[in-house]
Order: structure tokens, then sequence, then C-alpha cells
């Protein structure tokens, strides 16, 4: 997946609720399904030029609410920062060796490392 690409999806995963019904159908047809203009076109019943409309008014919605809030790349920079914090512990965890207690608040650091960058 591209930069591009997964830049959408994400814009789509955090905000797409947003959108109207037509503009999250077609737009994830478009973006997550892979399906062409024509496709969605022929699928739904309008044209072409009618579905490109739609999508690029969704798109550009999506781009708006990104460039007001910042939440995507918030949420980006956070992952980098647990990624970091991750490996640091993991990194720390080998160098406490023999020390029971200490290995095990490590670990329990790197559990909650993982439990936040799931969610």
């Amino acid at each position: 997946m591209d930069n591009e690409t997964l830049h959408m999806t994400m814009l789509f995963d955090f905000f797409g609720d947003l959108l109207t019904d037509k503009q999250r159908e077609y737009y994830d047809m478009y973006h997550n399904d892979d399906l062409s203009l024509s496709e969605i076109a022929e699928a739904v019943g309008i044209s072409k030029q009618g579905v490109y409309d739609i999508v690029k008014r969704a798109e550009k919605a999506l781009s708006e609410l990104e460039h007001k809030t910042g939440v995507v790349k918030k949420w980006v920079d956070a992952q980098a920062v647990l990624e970091q914090a991750e490996a640091n512990a993991n990194r720390l965890l080998a160098m406490v060796g023999g020390d029971a207690e200490a290995s095990a608040l490590v670990r329990e650091i790197v559990l909650d490392i993982s439990t936040v960058r799931e969610s």
C-alpha cells in the first residue's frame, strides 16, 4: 500500500462517519474496495462524472478535517513514540538481566505500551 493510499484510508477511518451516506459509500468503494469510477457508476446507476464529483467532495472534506484538527498526524506521531518506547523498554529488559523485580517491571511497561498501541 503506497503512502497516499494509506493516508486516504486513515482519513476515512478517522473521519468517515462525518461524510454523507453517499460520500462514505462511494469513497469506500473507490479507495478501499479499489473499484474504478466506471464500476461504481454502473453499480449505483449514476454517471461516472457523478461518482467522481462525490468522491472528490468526500476527499476534500476529509482533508479539510485533517487540516483543521491534525488528528491523523498526531496519531501517527504517537504511534512512532510508542514504537520507540517499546524498543527502549526491550533494550532495558536485556540490560537488567537477572534482576527479577526490574525485569518484571520492564515487562509490565512493554505490555502497557502494547496495549496502548493496539487500542
